[in-house]
């Protein structure tokens, strides 16, 4: 999913202000570096997941039969790919 550099920020900033106001967290560093750490991660977890996305697209359209996308038996395969190539590349299932 793509989200413009205004909506990740955004969202940085939301999680940082989540951070800030649990009790139980405490933090050694400025909170504009932990933003910024919050924005890599994001814009990292992000190109993952369209990669993944792009890695299932190609998949799906590599079978002989054409399959086409808003179908049941495309949003089948979709899913069971995402899910595998999510399990290889980070470890877990969805």
């Amino acid at each position: 999913m793509r989200l413009s550099r205004e909506k990740i920020n955004h969202l940085s900033k939301l999680i940082l202000r989540g951070f800030l106001e649990d009790d139980r967290l405490e933090f050694f560093c400025d909170e504009n570096d932990l933003r910024l750490e919050i924005v890599n991660i994001l814009r990292t977890e992000l190109e993952i997941e369209e990669d993944i996305d792009s890695s299932v697209r190609k998949m799906i359209e590599s079978y002989s039969k054409d399959i086409r996308e808003g179908t049941d038996e495309w949003d089948i395969l979709y899913h069971k790919h995402y899910n595998e190539e999510t399990k290889k590349r980070r470890g877990i299932s969805l």
